[in-house]
């Protein structure tokens, strides 16, 4: 079951789709696992390229409208949301991240991890964060969202953060924050008020998309 091994942000835009799109994610999801069992390329994340992007930029290897430029030559399909995703991260990363203009450098080796629910049997993975060391001690640890439906809610992110926190238990939880980049939202632990139900309510959640996911597979 591919949805039982799954990325936080495809996992978080399906809790909060609506009903129908969250129909069509999950049988998408099944095409692509039964493409994928018969030997065949499913193709790319539509995303990567973009974020691979974003990551240099941050790290001051390229600049990042450029790269976009580049990318939506060699892919007109992404002539429409490339832009966008790029003048929202510009904007999030010089009023929100950085506002201070604070010195910072960049972890050398990327940030990823994964986590178990065991009583779903299910792994959480959590790969593509940016992460740079500020001069005071602290870090930041960014998770970007990046579709366009549904909006990530204030619940959404309090959800990420525990993910987060359980896949990540060495980062302080104060550091990590969650971007929802087309809306220029950004998320801190602060703001958002952890409510302390949030394993609770992910587990719920996530075993509802489960058990949904297994119906539909078994009415093809």
């Amino acid at each position: 079951m591919s949805i039982a091994k799954v990325h936080l942000r495809k996992l978080l835009r399906i809790m909060y789709a609506d009903r129908r799109e969250r129909r069509k994610l999950l049988v998408d999801d099944i095409r692509s696992e039964e493409v994928k069992a018969e030997g065949e390329n499913g193709g790319g994340d539509f995303y990567g390229p973009f974020w691979a992007d974003a990551k240099d930029h941050v790290a001051g290897i390229s600049d990042l409208r450029a790269q976009s430029k580049l990318r939506i030559e060699s892919n007109k399909a992404r002539s429409r949301l490339y832009p966008l995703l790029t003048e929202s991260f510009l904007n999030l990363w010089n009023e929100k991240i950085r506002w201070r203009n604070e010195k910072f450098e960049t972890y050398p080796t990327s940030v990823k991890a994964q986590f178990t629910i065991d009583e779903l049997k299910a792994t959480i993975k959590i790969e593509n964060l940016v992460a740079v060391k500020i001069p005071d001690g602290s870090s930041r640890v960014i998770y970007p969202y990046f579709s366009e439906t549904p909006v990530l809610p204030d619940e959404g992110a309090r959800l990420g953060f525990w993910a987060l926190q359980q896949a990540l238990p060495n980062v302080r939880s104060e550091d990590f924050r969650i971007i929802d980049i087309l809306r220029r939202a950004y998320f801190r632990p602060a703001e958002v008020l952890m409510m302390g139900n949030e394993q609770e309510l992910f587990v719920a959640k996530y075993g509802e998309i489960l058990k949904e996911w297994a119906r539909i597979r078994e009415d093809r």
